[in-house]
């Protein structure tokens, strides 16, 4: 018992003080992952006011300011509170012998560099893109993605928006997904976790985006919006559930972009009934009687 509890303090505090020091600039920059969300976010937020998809929508959208704490909560305070959690996890794993070496399908560690991240951040994002269709066709899973759903103006800080509940689902087929890939080195997972911020932050932003013919490769804002439509296809549970790449959606053909007007309403039905603040927001799907 004492050496989970020690496993326990020492991710957590390990978690915090990294996090403190990519505050104050003490990690290399690279896998300052602090400042490079706030870069990223603000990149992203001046395209929105030079070149606004909705001339209408407000720089200081809807729900603006729950959407940026939304950002550094999921990515920096839910995974210090949690760390110690999953620390303890991998402990159990070991000693049932289940390992990343036990579990790889695949041996990349002698493949370029440049090909190990490709594969890693294809294999990564399916898993996600699968995920997601889950979270939609689930009534249990839905119910907290909802949270993610209920955004009435989107906007780039919307994409990380979602409930904490999506951690702790989605973390550990991510991990899958890396242990499957023997010999990548994780440590270059900073520029996949740079362009997946990105892309992300595109797809959710006010700005007209569609890459071309990359539509096919990329998502894009266009297809999200219709992701996020209060109105959707019969007989479907959700579309366009591309996280980085769309690929997943035409492969599987669900895929979805009627226009390109973005002026369509999005949510989902009782929406209005919906708690509009963080806390409710983050205790909703665990009462009887949430759908």
């Amino acid at each position: 018992m004492e050496k989970y509890l020690d496993a326990f303090i020492n991710a957590f505090t390990g978690t915090l003080n990294w996090t403190w020091k990519s505050i104050i600039f003490e990690v290399p920059w690279y896998t300052n992952y602090f400042w490079g969300l706030t870069a990223i976010s603000l990149f992203v937020w001046l395209l929105e006011i030079i070149f606004p998809w909705r001339k209408q929508q407000s720089i200081f959208r809807r729900d603006f300011w729950l959407d940026a704490f939304y950002m550094y909560f999921n990515f920096f305070l839910f995974s210090i509170v949690i760390s110690g959690v999953y620390e303890i996890l991998g402990l159990l794993f070991g000693e049932f012998n289940i390992t990343a070496k036990s579990l790889a399908l695949l041996d990349i560690s002698k493949w370029a560099p440049w090909l190990q991240l490709l594969v890693f951040f294809v294999i990564l994002d399916f898993v996600q893109w699968f995920t997601h269709v889950l979270l939609h066709k689930y009534r249990f899973l839905w119910k907290f993605h909802k949270v993610h759903h209920s955004v009435k103006e989107m906007g780039f800080a919307a994409h990380l928006r979602y409930h904490w509940m999506e951690n702790i689902l989605y973390k550990p087929l991510k991990t899958f997904g890396v242990m499957i890939l023997g010999g990548f080195e994780p440590e270059q997972a900073y520029i996949v976790h740079f362009i997946a911020i990105a892309i992300g932050h595109f797809n959710h932003s006010n700005i007209k985006i569609t890459w071309g013919p990359l539509k096919y490769i990329f998502n894009n804002p266009v297809m999200h919006l219709y992701h996020h439509a209060f109105v959707l296809p019969k007989g479907t549970y959700g579309v366009n559930y591309g996280i980085s790449l769309s690929l997943w959606d035409y492969i599987f053909k669900t895929n979805y972009i009627p226009e390109d007007s973005g002026t369509i309403e999005i949510g989902f039905k009782g929406d209005d009934k919906f708690p509009h603040d963080f806390i409710h927001q983050n205790l909703y799907g665990f009462k009887k009687g949430q759908n």
